[in-house]
């Protein structure tokens, strides 16, 4: 029997998805909602603004910034990014001369909440097999080239961790707000592969 267009699209593998989403909900097991809801959370409210404000709030509130070291998953409840993936959120310290960078090698794993969902480059087997043998390499090859005297420090996500990089506060800021601090803070930086510059963005466009 020769197979038609909708036999096709029924063997890959959106087509099998829909197939059994189709079946959990003639059954009762997706809730009325349930899709667009969860949509939504990956579309507006798993954000990287959201790890931004959390950076820029430990730059300027020493105490925070402590809790955010010591236990990051609160210091992010304190915000109300909490939920999927951010039950085990732990903040990696960068220093002049240390850049931390996040992997998940299994999967693509991040902390949702605060990073939003990863880049599709995060996700590729090239950069998940080539970052612990030459994180500085891929680094520069993200863009950011760092000087000879910076260690690459790799994490590897678990199913008991999710990591977010606090990076080196960008000299010439000490009197910047946190809405502009937060400004200079993108997905890149939260993972490690970028550093924040306070170049990158004049002061005054906060919010644009």
């Amino acid at each position: 029997m020769k197979e038609t267009s909708h036999d096709l699209l029924a063997n890959t593998p959106s087509g099998r998805a829909n197939a059994l989403l189709k079946v959990m909900t003639e059954r009762g097991y997706v809730p009325e909602a349930f899709i667009d809801t969860f949509t939504h959370t990956m579309e507006v409210e798993w954000d990287p603004a959201n790890g931004a404000r959390v950076v820029a709030r430990a730059w300027t509130d020493p105490e925070f910034r402590e809790l955010l070291l010591r236990d990051g998953t609160a210091a992010c409840q304190q915000f109300g990014y909490t939920g999927m993936q951010g039950e085990y959120i732990v903040a990696l310290e960068n220093t002049p001369t240390l850049q931390n960078v996040i992997v998940c090698s299994l999967c693509s794993c991040t902390a949702w909440p605060v990073l939003g969902l990863p880049p599709e480059w995060y996700k590729s087997f090239e950069f998940r097999a080539r970052l612990v043998r030459e994180g500085a390499d891929v680094l520069r090859e993200l863009g950011e080239d760092l000087p000879d005297d910076v260690v690459v420090k790799v994490w590897d996500t678990t199913a008991e961790s999710r990591y977010m990089v606090l990076p080196v506060r960008p000299a010439g800021t000490d009197d910047w707000s946190e809405e502009e601090l937060a400004a200079l803070i993108t997905k890149d930086v939260l993972i490690g592969v970028a550093r924040p510059r306070a170049v990158d963005l004049p002061r005054g466009t906060e919010g644009v």
